[in-house]
């Protein structure tokens, strides 16, 4: 898998239902999907195109049905978005925006202990402030 996936919002609903399922049917993705979301079939059927050409998913003909496959792994994968995020920000932003995250979404106990124990670590080496990497030379970001 590439560094650089451009997966859309609407693709991520597809792939976060061929992740959990494994093996899954344009019309089982339909059905899933317009429980949660007022899209037509012929979108869904678009997206999972589009995931096709992307390389993420692959698709096999079984009857007149085509079985969706993830190509990619979940978590690598969402790893690869979650640095192509961080790198597009200004690096002063980056601790305000992982306190956002923690704030507005569930964390288990084992998150939250994993989370501590990077803390802790990285608190040994972190500097005193982080600079603007925004425009080279230039520290204009208010934080």
């Amino acid at each position: 898998m590439t560094d650089k996936l451009e997966i859309s919002p609407a693709e991520w609903q597809v792939m976060r239902i061929a992740w959990t399922l494994q093996r899954v049917t344009s019309s089982q993705v339909i059905e899933i999907l317009q429980r949660k979301v007022d899209w037509k079939p012929a979108t869904i059927k678009t997206l999972l195109r589009r995931l096709v050409q992307k390389k993420v998913l692959k698709t096999t003909k079984q009857g007149r049905s085509f079985i969706y496959e993830p190509i990619v792994q979940e978590q690598p994968t969402m790893d690869i978005a979650a640095d192509q995020l961080f790198s597009s920000i200004c690096e002063m932003h980056v601790g305000s925006t992982l306190a956002h995250v923690l704030e507005n979404h569930q964390l288990s106990q084992q998150d939250i202990k994993t989370l501590q124990q990077l803390l802790k670590v990285k608190a040994i080496t972190a500097p005193e402030t982080v600079d603007c990497n925004c425009v080279p030379g230039e520290a204009r970001c208010a934080e």
